[in-house]
């Protein structure tokens, strides 16, 4: 199976982001725009997992699980990965959710499944450069996500709790991505006492990465 671990935002969260997304959507037609009911914040992609390693994984990610409390987020602001990709960013406690995306991938190194090392940034992918016919591959630097970032820098959503973690699988091919849940967790872990849980950060600013 090839699959990811991941937050996935609340009905009401997606429904006020897909009010902010669909006019803009409506004027970028060129993009290749992400379904609605796929929107997710990845914690770690893993690629494919054979059924074996999956077992020993999903024992560990009960434990991350278990130890790491519910979060409050929101999705807020928007930015691109360069001329790739069009995102809507996070704010809330992104010490926190950084430390549990690094504890999602010391579950998959200690299954030696290998992980990018790099940074973690909480976002949610909406839209793709279209790859430009007769280019060889190249795409307009940054000229087809501006406008659409720029578009959605405003947005700020409602608050929500992240209480569950996921293990996505991935279907590719035959039209956009389908995704659907292998296993989830509950976040049941205790916040610390020096914890302000009202405090929250602010949004991981446009182009930030």
């Amino acid at each position: 199976m090839r699959l990811f671990v991941a937050l996935v935002p609340p009905p009401e969260a997606v429904a006020e982001l897909r009010r902010a997304v669909d006019p803009i959507r409506s004027r970028y037609d060129g993009l290749r725009w992400t379904e609605p009911q796929g929107w997710h914040i990845t914690l770690a992609f893993l690629g494919t997992v054979e059924p074996k390693t999956r077992t020993g994984l999903e024992t560990r990610l009960a434990r991350v699980a278990a130890r790491h409390p519910p979060r409050n987020l929101a999705l807020t602001g928007s930015g691109r990965f360069g001329d790739r990709t069009l995102w809507i960013g996070v704010r809330g406690d992104r010490r926190a959710m950084a430390a549990l995306a690094v504890a999602v991938r010391r579950a998959a190194a200690k299954c030696h499944i290998p992980i990018e090392d790099r940074p973690w940034h909480g976002h949610v992918t909406l839209a793709r450069a279209a790859q430009p016919r007769g280019t060889g591959g190249r795409r307009p630097r940054g000229g087809g996500l501006a406008a659409p970032a720029a578009d959605l820098a405003g947005f700020d959503g409602v608050a929500w709790t992240a209480a569950r973690l996921h293990l996505v699988r991935s279907l590719i091919g035959n039209g956009p991505a389908r995704y659907h849940d292998v296993a989830t967790w509950p976040l049941v872990g205790r916040l610390s006492s020096h914890v302000r849980t009202g405090t929250r950060d602010r949004a991981e600013g446009s182009g930030s990465r």
